[in-house]
């Protein structure tokens, strides 16, 4: 059996072309979801942190409280954050349940008792997390990093948008330089 030379090029031609556009279906998608959700890095931020409730005042609960990290979304989408994770650098994890981030708003994940709302989150924690030179990080629910912020001496781990952050009796806000200069 013999086949001309211009079929086995036609042939080849075309188990090329198949094979290119079976490699495009499959990548495109992923390529895209992986977009998708890269794209929280930018738009979801830790924007503020307030450090070590020390005092034990005749309301431990609300001590504890006063200690507490908020979550920004910047973005103009609302933000699945069911399954992510914040967390400081003795290991200590908080995983967001059944929380939705509304566009351009912002939460505050407290560590004490409390009931849950659109704008405040509780730990349930009976003692502080967050230390005076901490560092706090929040991945997705798949474990990517998302952002972190570091305060005290822990500055070491923080990343270069945060240098001219500001940590002043215990609040952390990292949005102005030691001028008051507003950055986002």
């Amino acid at each position: 059996m013999s086949v001309s030379f211009p079929a086995t090029l036609r042939r080849l031609s075309a188990a090329t072309a198949v094979a290119a556009s079976c490699i495009a279906t499959t990548a495109l998608p992923a390529a895209a979801a992986d977009h998708h959700q890269n794209q929280h890095r930018d738009q979801v931020v830790i924007s503020e942190v307030h450090a070590d409730s020390s005092g034990r005042g005749s309301r431990y609960d609300r001590s504890l409280n006063r200690e507490w990290v908020e979550i920004t979304n910047n973005g103009r989408r609302d933000v699945n954050l069911s399954g992510w994770t914040l967390s400081d650098s003795d290991g200590n994890t908080y995983t967001f349940r059944h929380f939705r981030l509304d566009d351009r708003a912002t939460v505050r994940i407290h560590t004490g008792y409390g009931r849950n709302t659109g704008s405040d989150l509780y730990q349930n924690r009976r003692s502080p997390i967050w230390d005076n030179n901490d560092t706090a990080t929040l991945r997705d629910d798949r474990g990517r990093f998302i952002d972190t912020t570091s305060w005290g001496n822990d500055r070491r781990h923080d990343n270069d948008r945060y240098d001219n952050g500001r940590y002043d009796n215990g609040r952390y806000d990292n949005r102005h330089d030691d001028n008051g200069r507003h950055h986002r």
